[in-house]
This record gives structure tokens, C-alpha cells and sequence, in this order.
């Protein structure tokens, strides 16, 4: 991509996103991230009117008599952004691509952060890690620093390992922050165990995206099906009902297990189509609780 045109696609979505998270959801975000981080204090001795579940046992075992811990609310708090950059997201038939979809969302995001103040850090991961852009306090540059990345970084592989990205931002962040998962969760495996997992340290929140060709193909004859990902080819009649059956099951079964795990790990989701407005669903995001 030519720099002329990186920037301004660059600066088209900064006008749009900006303005969004400014007018819209600016009050949303807030009240997602209002009192959900809390920082270890003190200890200090039992007090009547304190609750049991803050009793500190290894300090109360040690003087024989009850302490507590006191929390307090984390004034600096921290938006990780876990982005899937795999070769699946270039496809997009109408609007735009699931890629550009995804830099849209990550930009009113990353904006709204910036107005509350907070830091924010973006994992980009295909198979693979591809890039840290560790947590700092959300500045201008810091936004469109991101949304560069998002538009122009090229991967060095073209899988998809969610689990793996998950595995890593659970070690990475060693302090409690809210975190976005963003992909297409084009995957056969099982989430439930790693979900699980991030979500008992962090707050997790899944957006997926997805694009109509992954629902329906065009009825146009034989054609050569190509998985960018895997690199396999076939050819298939796509004018067959059994065919275009079958793309459906596949795509459902695989949409019904992610939804699945979303549910049993208690992961907040939503699922937006590439050729959708994704305001409704942001703010509904936002507002479950």
C-alpha cells in the first residue's frame, strides 16, 4: 500500500471513529470500565461491618487474630486488544473486508480509551504472536499508530491459533485489564479451556466478525474453492443444493460451538457482519453485565 493512501485511509477512519466514540460511546465505555479494577492496598485488622470474603487467612493464621485485605479502585486502568491478523480476514464481498471491519472497531476502541484516560496494548496473532504493542497511556499517536498497523502489517503466517493468543496475553499482563478478543473465530477447537482461564484473571469480551460468502455461496456453477489459510484447493458445484448445504452445516456447526464456549466460559460476545452497521452491537456489548 502506498503511503499517500495508507494515510488516507488512515485519516478517514480516524474522522469516523473519533467522532463515534466521542458522541456515542463515550458514556458506554466508561461505564464499562467504572469500578472493574480494583489494586491490592493494605491489610489491616477484622473491623466490624467488614465482609468475610476479604479475610486475608495466611496473615490471620500468623498473629491469631482476623485481617482483611483492602482493595482499592485502580485509577490507571489498561484496553488490550487481541486482533486476529490471519490470512482469513482479507475476505470481505460487499461493504468492506473483514480486516478493514476490524481496524474500524479497534479505532473506536482505542479512541474511546484514550478518552477515559486509559492505557491501551494490542496483540496482533495469526498461529502466531505477530506483534506486542505494549499498554501506554492512549495518546493521538498511540491510536493511529495502531490503526496503521492494522491497516498495512503484514503477517508471517497465515493460520489461526486464538488459544495460543489467549495463552499469551494471560502471561503478558500480569495486572487485571479489560480485554478484546476481535477475529473471525474460524476455528475447530475448542475455546472453553483457554477462555476460562483469561477470564478468572481478566475481563474478556469477544467480538467476532464474519462475512455473507462464509454463509452462502454464490450459485455460479463449478468453481475452484481456495482456503487462504491452509492453502488447499477444490472444486465444487456451487449451483448443488448438497453442496450448498453443506457449506452451511460446516459454518453453522463451527459458529454454534464458538457461541458455545462463549456461553460456558461466561465471555460477553457479539458478532457482526462485514456489511453491518457495528454501532448497535458495540453498544450492546458494552452494556452487558
Amino acid at each position: 500500500m502506498e503511503t499517500s493512501e495508507l494515510l488516507q485511509r488512515v485519516r478517514r477512519i480516524e474522522i469516523k471513529t473519533k467522532g463515534l466514540s466521542q458522541n456515542i460511546f463515550a458514556g458506554e465505555y466508561h461505564s464499562l470500565f467504572k469500578g472493574r479494577g480494583m489494586a491490592f492496598s493494605e491489610v489491616r485488622e477484622f473491623q466490624y461491618g467488614d465482609s468475610v470474603r476479604d479475610i486475608d487467612w495466611n496473615v490471620t493464621a500468623r498473629f491469631g487474630k482476623p485481617f482483611i485485605k483492602v482493595f482499592e479502585e485502580e485509577r490507571e486502568l489498561t484496553l488490550m486488544l487481541l486482533i486476529d491478523v490471519s490470512a482469513s480476514q482479507a475476505l470481505g464481498s460487499r461493504l468492506r473486508t473483514k480486516r478493514e471491519l476490524v481496524a474500524e472497531i479497534a479505532a473506536v476502541l482505542s479512541f474511546s480509551a484514550m478518552q477515559n484516560n486509559d492505557k491501551i496494548g494490542v496483540i496482533l496473532f495469526s498461529d502466531r504472536i505477530e506483534k506486542f504493542i505494549p499498554p501506554q497511556k492512549g495518546s493521538k499517536k498511540h491510536v493511529l499508530r495502531i490503526i496503521r498497523e492494522l491497516l498495512e502489517f503484514t503477517p508471517q503466517s497465515k493460520g489461526t491459533n486464538i488459544a495460543n493468543a489467549l495463552h499469551y496475553f494471560t502471561n503478558a499482563m500480569k495486572r487485571r485489564c479489560t480485554a478484546f478478543v476481535i477475529s473471525d473465530f474460524n476455528t475447530n477447537t475448542s475455546l472453553y479451556d483457554t477462555l476460562s482461564i483469561a477470564r478468572k484473571k481478566h475481563d474478556v469480551k469477544a467480538i467476532r466478525v464474519f462475512d455473507t460468502l462464509e454463509t452462502n455461496l454464490p450459485q455460479v456453477g463449478m468453481m475452484r474453492l481456495y482456503d487462504v489459510e491452509t492453502g488447499e484447493q477444490k472444486w465444487v458445484n456451487s449451483s448443488s443444493t448438497s453442496v450448498q448445504e453443506q457449506v452451511k452445516h460446516n459454518y453453522t456447526r463451527r459458529v454454534e460451538q464458538v457461541k458455545n464456549d462463549f456461553k460456558r466460559a461466561r465471555i460477553d460476545s457479539v458478532h457482526i457482519q462485514t456489511d453491518e452497521d457495528y454501532v448497535k452491537s458495540l453498544i450492546q456489548l458494552f452494556s452487558l453485565r
